[in-house]
């Protein structure tokens, strides 16, 4: 293969759960690795984009403007699998292949997603740190057991957190714009409208891409439906919630809680949110287990590498006419 170069920007953790980078260098390619420790901001992008033949990004911005400068690119491979951080379309009419690495890192998300359920019901995080102040609280919370779950998205990771949601006997509630009925009744939920499930769940974790369709998908009027006993989690991307709605529904006491992994603007720096004792908060670390890394390595590894070969990618987001 010609020696072509490649930049890596998720460099605190691809590979080193992985032989990533031994597939890339066996493949001839010559790896260059982002200098810093956080997603790249677009100027700092260009100091590497007219260089390099390939990416593989994370969270860092792909504007269309970047790509303007990005004259030898010809793969953009996502360490992950939600693309809003990479101007598709304009790739697509460049001729530059766009790729991510979906089921890498489902069970790793879904794992999280139940996580916030237990830690929201039982107050956890508060207890944990009333003990660090040395006190001796008591924090009286919810038993989940027969409590109604809603999933809003029912793809890969919103099936696992139904299946994890079986063994405390919840009734779930689902809402999906393509339902499968057979699954529904193999697993025995139901699809409703969003309106009904945010009226009868006790807990609603979202999972579903953002898109222009679903920016500020949950805002006010959606927050206004739900029970003041109930909590919100986010999992799945920042942009699909309204934080300023949220924010003020939850001083308000119009629902009792959220657990958020993601935001609008990642880190949220001073966002009002984070001073809310009935918020849980966590730095998009979803995907972050060793597993779900090592997965995501070597599927974005071997989208690079196919692609230069002149072969499709592993998983191609957009259909390029000519590689």
């Amino acid at each position: 293969m010609e020696r072509y170069k490649i930049l890596v920007t998720p460099t605190a953790s691809f590979g080193k759960y992985s032989d990533a980078f031994s597939r890339l260098k066996s493949a001839g390619l010559e790896v260059i690795l982002s200098p810093y420790s956080h997603p790249l901001k677009e100027e700092e992008l260009k100091e590497f984009i007219s260089q390099v033949d390939g990416i593989i990004v994370g969270l860092d911005p792909i504007t269309p403007s970047l790509l303007e400068e990005a004259k030898r690119l010809r793969v953009i491979s996502k360490h992950g699998v939600g693309v809003d951080n990479i101007a598709v379309e304009e790739a697509t009419r460049r001729r530059i292949v766009v790729a991510n690495a979906p089921g890498t890192n489902d069970d790793s998300v879904a794992d999280l997603a139940f996580a916030f359920v237990l830690s929201l019901a039982r107050h956890i995080p508060r207890a944990c740190w009333s003990m660090r102040e040395e006190k001796w609280e008591k924090f009286v919370g919810v038993e989940i057991n027969g409590k109604t779950l809603g999933v809003v998205g029912v793809g890969r990771i919103g099936r696992k957190v139904i299946r994890r949601s079986w063994g405390f006997d919840m009734e779930i509630l689902a809402h999906d714009v393509f339902p499968d009925q057979n699954l529904a009744q193999k697993w025995q939920f139901s699809y409703v409208s969003l309106e009904k499930l945010l009226r009868e769940s006790d807990f609603i974790t979202l999972h579903i891409p953002l898109t222009q369709e679903t920016r500020g998908f949950i805002g006010g009027k959606e927050l206004s439906l739900m029970k003041r006993s109930a909590y919100l989690i986010n999992t799945a991307r920042g942009g699909i919630v309204d934080e300023e709605a949220l924010y003020r529904a939850l001083k308000e006491g119009i629902i009792a809680g959220a657990a958020l992994d993601v935001f609008s603007q990642e880190p949220p720096g001073s966002s009002p949110l984070m001073d809310l004792e009935n918020v849980i908060a966590t730095p998009h670390m979803a995907s972050d287990t060793k597993e779900a890394i090592r997965r995501m390595d070597v599927v974005s590894a071997e989208n690079v590498i196919r692609v230069l070969r002149g072969d499709p990618p592993l998983s191609a987001v957009n259909v390029v006419e000519k590689i």
